[in-house]
This record gives structure tokens, sequence and C-alpha cells, in this order.
């Protein structure tokens, strides 16, 4: 088990491979990523993966200059030089080495970077007993600001929000948005059952359209569910029969407190079970 990383296609450890300080993803933040994983070796749902890192990089006029099969290639060859189990893989593209200058044009050619190393482990309890939110006080980015649905690498919004999180105690936070609706989590999609609807905030509220979230939307749909894309305050997530979160490396976890409030019975919920065992099915059919 190790880490390995890929700098625009020459393969080392984190040691051997040093990023330039004139790097404007360093100086600047100008760079986007893509966070999955692997089941069996391989990148789960990375085609989907590969078309929103290339959209976001437009979105800040990185020419992502990679052919689809080369940046394949390059992920594979990684997966392979750190030998793990199972993977965590982050997908990185920054604008490149230039002219500390925020205009067009200041660089020449993206820097692709492509970290992989030993999949984090999900403490089972987070299954089998469901974990605590906390609504914080850190608001989620206005939309107006940066957009919501280009994937930045400038995560200080997220970090802070996590930090107040961690710091009462909880396993993950709850963002609102500036007009005090319910946003995402640091680093996940949030989502509620009230009978046997699901809800999740809309897209419209600034936030990032997750890959896993939209694959448990569908999942829902297919167990007959309805699912609501819409806005709520978090008044809604204390009143809810079930709560839980989604991300690409802990697939679906039951929520069974939001801050001093039990959700439901408490325990995880048998809508939000479901979900689980039917994202496990699609990931074994892969």
């Amino acid at each position: 088990m190790s880490i390995r990383v890929n700098v625009n296609g020459k393969l080392g450890d984190e040691k051997e491979l040093l990023l330039s300080p004139l790097d404007l993803g360093f100086v600047f933040g100008a760079s986007v990523y893509e966070t999955l994983r692997t089941y069996r070796g391989r990148p789960f749902l990375l085609e989907r993966h590969l078309a929103r890192l290339r959209e976001s990089a437009a979105s800040l006029d990185i020419p992502l200059d990679v052919g689809e099969q080369d940046l394949m290639g390059r992920i594979q060859e990684t997966l392979e030089a750190a030998s793990n189990e199972e993977s965590y893989v982050r997908l990185i593209v920054s604008a490149g080495v230039g002219e500390i200058d925020y205009r067009r044009g200041a660089t020449r050619s993206p820097t692709v970077v492509i970290l992989v190393k030993p999949l984090p482990g999900v403490p089972d309890r987070f299954y089998t007993e469901g974990i605590r939110v906390v609504v914080v006080d850190v608001v989620r980015n206005h939309p107006k600001s940066v957009s919501p649905r280009i994937k930045t690498s400038s995560l200080l919004n997220n970090m802070l929000a996590m930090r107040e999180a961690s710091a009462r105690g909880a396993d993950e936070a709850v963002m609102l948005t500036y007009r005090g609706e319910v946003a995402e989590g640091s680093q996940t999609n949030i989502f509620l059952v009230e009978g046997k609807t699901v809800k999740t905030p809309t897209v419209d509220v600034g936030i990032l359209a997750g890959i896993t979230r939209e694959l448990v939307l569908s999942l829902a749909k297919e167990l007959g569910l309805e699912t609501k894309e819409c806005v709520f305050p978090p008044e809604e997530l204390y009143r809810a029969d079930e709560v839980f979160i989604t991300s690409s490396t802990r697939e679906v976890v039951p929520v069974v407190r939001v801050d001093d409030t039990n959700i439901g019975t408490g325990r995880p919920g048998e809508v939000t079970l479901a979900l689980l065992e039917a994202y496990r099915r699609r990931v074994a059919k892969t």
C-alpha cells in the first residue's frame, strides 16, 4: 500500500515530484479537481468524473489538452504503481506555470496531477449506528461569487465548516445558503426522507451537482420512491423521518442526529438502508 503521484505524465511519489511555486494553482488557487474511489481496483464512474473535470476546467479557461484515453492511461498507470487493495483518487488540473497575473493567457499549459493513496476506511458504525451532523455558522459561498458548479480546489469555505463541525463533536457539517436554506455538507450532499419521498436541495440554491447525488436520486426512483429537488430550511431536517449524506468515498451514510435533535427513531432508517444496499448492488455490477 502506498501513495503515488503523477504530474504531467511523470510518475513518482509525493517526495519526488514537486510543483513549481509559480504554478497559478498554488499562487491563486486556480485549479479544479475530482475525487473518486476504486472498487476491485477500478475507478467508479470515471467517465462522469472526467466529464465534470473538463467542464470545471473550461469554466476557468484552463485548456485541458490531454486526451481522454491518455488521461485514463495515466490514472491506470498510477493505480498500478500504488498497488493498493482499494484507492482514493484525486485528479487536479491547475492553470499551470506562468506570470503572476490574473488575466487570461498568463500560462501556456495546465498542470495535471493524479494523486492515488490507500482508500481511507469508513468506520462500520457510520452505517450501523449512523452519525451526527451540525448546522454550522459558516455559510456556503454566494453563488454569484464563484459558481458552485465549478469544482474548484479553493476549499477554504468547506474546510472552515468542517473544522467548526469537528470542534462541536460532529462527523459532518451542514452548510446553509446566504438565505438560510440547507445547501450541502462540507464534503457531501444532504438528503432527507419524509414517508416515501426523498428530498435534497436543488442545485439552484448554489451547490455542486454531486455525481453520487445524481446516482442516488436515480436509485430512489428505481425503488419506487418519489424524489424532490427543492428548497427547504434546516428545521425540515429536524422533523424528517430520516436524514442521510452521500459522497463518492462514503457512499450513503445515515444521519441519526442533527445538532441536538434525534432523527426519527434515532437509528438508521429503512429508506436510507435500502438506498445503501441498492448503491452497493450497482457497484457490484460494474
